[in-house]
């Protein structure tokens, strides 16, 4: 894994931080490929049972696709007859938005900066977006003339609505953290120099959480928002069942009897 992506896991929790702070964080191919190696590994360890992504530097979290690395390809592009400069969505972003959006287990984005572009749709792909009172949001595609990804036309309608994720797309501008928390896109901001702290003490939280019942509800939210109400309470029936046969259900009713807190496993 290259070291523009740093990714550390401790007592549950998987750290992913972007680590191109002189570069604002921009995703060049060696960023994109470590990013997708460490969201997939977290994603597949049964030992992380939640995730931290965030980024190094005080400036962006991320300001999405590196521009001079991909001005370059675009002129090899094009010298060659080839698109392979475009294939970076299907080999890179897709994977990670999927891995992030699909893992059993809570993602949190601390937001230190700007996020722009694909950083955007990253932190959008977070369950829980934690930011600093000094960052921005853009979604920034129309202005260098692309169309959204990162699943960004997925997840911002789901967050602000399909009106409002429009004007976003098509007038692209800076969003401070304040705009952003009002629209719903950050769930809470806090002083920049507490980022770290409060980033860290929620994605621990939600680590030490019953891990099972945290994959239940993403996957009930997610199936939600595209099927009826009847397909709705069939899926909330079979994850009860599920959430309601894990070790940490039975935890939870002994501690609550006892009045103690419980000690989650995360099974």
């Amino acid at each position: 894994m290259a070291d523009t992506v740093l990714y550390e896991v401790h007592d549950g929790l998987a750290t992913i931080t972007l680590n191109r702070p002189e570069a604002m964080n921009a995703l060049n191919i060696a960023t994109k490929v470590a990013l997708r190696e460490a969201v997939e590994a977290a994603a597949g360890d049964d030992a992380v049972r939640a995730v931290l992504l965030t980024a190094a530097g005080e400036r962006a979290f991320c300001v999405g696709q590196d521009l001079k690395e991909h001005v370059g390809l675009l002129i090899q592009d094009k010298e060659t007859g080839s698109r392979q400069t475009m294939s970076t969505v299907r080999e890179h972003y897709n994977p990670v938005v999927q891995a992030l959006t699909g893992m059993a287990k809570p993602v949190v984005a601390g937001v230190n900066g700007v996020a722009a572009g694909a950083g955007f749709g990253f932190a959008l792909a977070a369950d829980f977006r934690v930011v600093a009172d000094t960052a921005s949001f853009n979604t920034s595609f129309a202005g260098v003339a692309l169309t959204a990804d990162s699943g960004i036309s997925w997840t911002l309608p789901r967050v602000v609505g399909p009106g409002r994720a429009a004007d976003l797309l098509l007038f692209p501008r800076s969003i401070s953290a304040q705009d952003a928390y009002e629209l719903g896109i950050a769930n809470r901001v806090v002083p920049a120099a507490a980022l770290a702290s409060e980033a860290a003490k929620v994605a621990r939280a939600l680590a030490e959480g019953p891990t099972v019942a945290y994959a239940a509800l993403k996957e009930s939210l997610a199936f939600g928002l595209t099927h009826s109400l009847e397909e709705a309470l069939e899926k909330e029936d079979e994850l009860q069942t599920r959430a309601g046969s894990s070790e940490d259900h039975g935890i939870a009713v002994q501690a609550f009897v006892n009045k103690e807190k419980p000690k989650y496993l995360g099974r």
